[in-house]
């Protein structure tokens, strides 16, 4: 019973998930979850603005983007079993979700929304089919939406290389844009001025599984997309996730 199970979650809270005793609660309480769904929310704390206001970063909670005052980041993780001859029970928490929540979805029509993981070394951890994809990026509809959306080709999701690359080739995720219903990260009445973006980092756990103990840091990053109504065809409503095509170059 005292196994450690490789789970960012299952050591103490340390200064590498920075934040105050409310955000620690928190994760204790995603432990507390976990016998009855097999899901973990970690949140983040820290912040750091680069520029003049055109392209901002967060990391954790409570981040200002250039198009919102303040964010919230949540990592979804489940059980991922990887057996060995020596432990046959063997595994670890796989990062399956990142959510940007508490996004007004008004302010930053039209923008895009870039995601990044950091390690405990500050590098880019790969989050696509090939080993330059380091950023996930999807285009926020320039007309509010109103209903639930998830059809990554008109969200425009792609993986981008570090430097803002467009990488083309096989797209394994897939994105939610959610304006009804709660927020993953703390229960609260989703609308169109406190939404989630979830991106799933690869449903199907057939090539990017992410071990979330070497998760240390996220990255949410705005910026301006010009002709984003010209370049974006708009989504149509739906309930889940759908299968998208890969991004052209």
């Amino acid at each position: 019973m005292g196994r450690n199970l490789n789970s960012p979650l299952s050591g103490r809270v340390d200064s590498g998930f920075g934040g105050s005793g409310k955000f620690k609660h928190k994760i204790i309480f995603g432990t507390a979850i976990l016998t009855a769904i097999p899901l973990v929310l970690s949140t983040f704390a820290a912040s750091v603005t680069v520029g003049t206001g055109s392209l901002e970063f967060g990391q954790g909670s409570q981040q200002a983007t250039a198009c919102d005052q303040k964010i919230y980041v949540a990592l979804g993780e489940e059980w991922h079993g990887a057996p060995t001859p020596q432990d046959s029970s063997a595994g670890f928490f796989r990062v399956r979700t990142v959510t940007v929540s508490n996004l007004d979805l008004a302010s930053c029509a039209g923008k895009k929304l870039r995601i990044r993981l950091i390690d405990g070394a500050s590098s880019e951890i790969t989050i696509g089919s090939a080993p330059e994809a380091k950023v996930l990026q999807v285009s926020i509809p320039s007309s509010v939406p109103v209903s639930n959306l998830s059809d990554s080709s008109a969200l425009g999701l792609s993986y981008l290389t570090g430097i803002g690359g467009l990488i083309s080739g096989p797209l394994l995720a897939n994105v939610a844009v959610s304006v009804s219903g709660t927020s993953v990260y703390d229960g609260t009445v989703l609308s169109a001025q406190n939404g989630d973006v979830t991106f799933y980092i690869d449903p199907a756990k057939t090539t990017v599984n992410i071990d979330g103990q070497t998760v240390r840091r996220t990255t949410v990053e705005t910026i301006d997309n010009p002709g984003a109504s010209a370049q974006i065809p708009q989504p149509t409503p739906s309930a889940t996730p759908t299968s998208s095509a890969s991004p052209t170059a």
